[in-house]
C-alpha cells in the first residue's frame, strides 16, 4: 500500500508564536516533522502551508512544500486542498501529520494507513491509559471502540465509565485481578493523527459540523455523525508528546541536543 504524508503547519499559534520554525538541532521543527515522517515509507511528504517563511524553510532544506489559502478552519481542510492540487487518485491514502510532533513514530504513521479500506475512508490511533489521572482528565481525549476496531465515540469524559468500580473509588482505574469484569476495562486514549482515502478527504470539507461537534470540540465526531467509520490503530507503545507550550519546547529540544553516542541522536542524523 502506498500513503502520501501531508503536513498542515500554520505561523498563528497563540501559545507558542512562531512554533513551525521553532529550532530544534540546528533545523525549524516543521523540517523535522517532515524528516520523521519520511521515514514511514511514505510515497511522498509535502507540508501545506500559508506562510512564506514556513515555505522558505522548507525549501531550504529540502522539503517538498505547497501554499495554501490563509482562511481554512482547520488543518483536514488545508491538506485536503492540497491533495486536490496535486490530482492524487481517490483511493490514495493521504495521512495528516502535525506540524507539532518532531518525534512521532514513523510506524505508527505507516501502521495507521494501512487501515483505510472499502467502508472504512479514515482511521486514527489510540493507545491504553494507565492512569485515573488522565482518565479523567478532559484535556485527554477518550475512544470507544465496536468489535471492528472502528470508533463508536469519542469525549473528553471518561469512557467507559465503569460503574461499580468508580462507585468504590476514582483515585485509580479498576484493578484487572479484581471483580466486576475489571479486567475487561481498558480505557483508551485518542492519538491526533489521521489517515483518509482521497475520496473522503475531499468529501470532508463539505460536511456540516455536527452538534457534538461543537460541544465536545472535537473534530472527528464530525465524521461519526455523518455515519462515516473510523478505523482506530491500538498501538502498545505511548507516543512522544507534541509541542504546544513553552516548556513543551524545552522538554523536545533535550532529545536533539542528547549526547553524540546516544542513540537517538544517532537515529537522528541518519535522517
Amino acid at each position: 500500500m502506498t500513503f502520501t504524508v501531508i503536513i498542515p503547519a500554520r505561523l498563528a499559534s497563540t501559545r507558542l508564536p512562531n512554533k513551525p520554525l521553532a529550532d530544534l538541532g540546528g533545523k525549524p521543527m516543521i523540517v523535522r516533522v517532515a524528516e520523521r515522517a519520511a521515514l514511514s515509507g511514505a510515497s511522498r511528504i509535502i507540508v501545506a502551508t500559508d506562510h512564506h517563511d514556513i515555505h522558505a524553510a522548507c525549501e531550504q532544506h529540502g522539503i517538498e512544500v505547497a501554499m495554501t489559502r490563509a482562511d481554512h478552519p482547520s488543518g483536514t481542510d488545508r491538506i485536503a486542498e492540497v491533495a486536490a492540487a496535486l490530482g492524487l487518485a481517490e483511493d490514495e491514502v493521504v495521512v495528516n501529520v502535525q506540524g507539532d510532533e518532531p518525534l512521532i513514530d514513523p510506524g505508527l504513521i505507516a501502521a495507521t494507513a494501512a487501515h483505510i479500506k472499502d467502508g472504512v475512508p479514515m482511521a486514527t490511533a489510540a493507545h491504553a491509559i494507565g492512569t485515573a489521572e488522565d482518565a479523567f482528565n478532559p484535556n485527554v481525549v477518550k475512544v470507544v471502540l465496536n468489535k471492528e476496531g472502528c470508533a463508536m465515540y469519542f469525549s473528553r469524559a471518561t469512557i467507559p465509565w465503569h460503574r461499580d468500580a468508580f462507585a468504590r473509588s476514582r483515585e485509580s482505574l479498576p484493578d484487572a485481578s479484581g471483580p466486576d469484569h475489571a479486567n475487561e476495562y481498558v480505557p483508551l486514549r485518542h492519538i491526533g493523527l489521521y489517515a483518509y482515502s482521497n475520496r473522503f478527504l475531499q468529501l470532508y470539507p463539505t460536511l456540516a459540523p455536527a452538534p457534538l461537534e461543537r460541544i465536545e470540540a472535537l473534530e472527528q465526531l464530525r465524521v461519526l455523525w455523518h455515519g462515516h467509520a473510523i478505523a482506530v490503530h491500538v498501538t502498545s507503545l505511548v507516543p512522544e508528546a507534541g509541542v504546544d507550550t513553552p516548556e513543551d519546547l524545552l522538554r523536545v529540544r533535550k532529545h536533539f541536543e542528547a549526547p553524540p553516542d546516544s542513540p537517538l541522536v544517532q537515529t537522528i542524523s541518519a535522517l
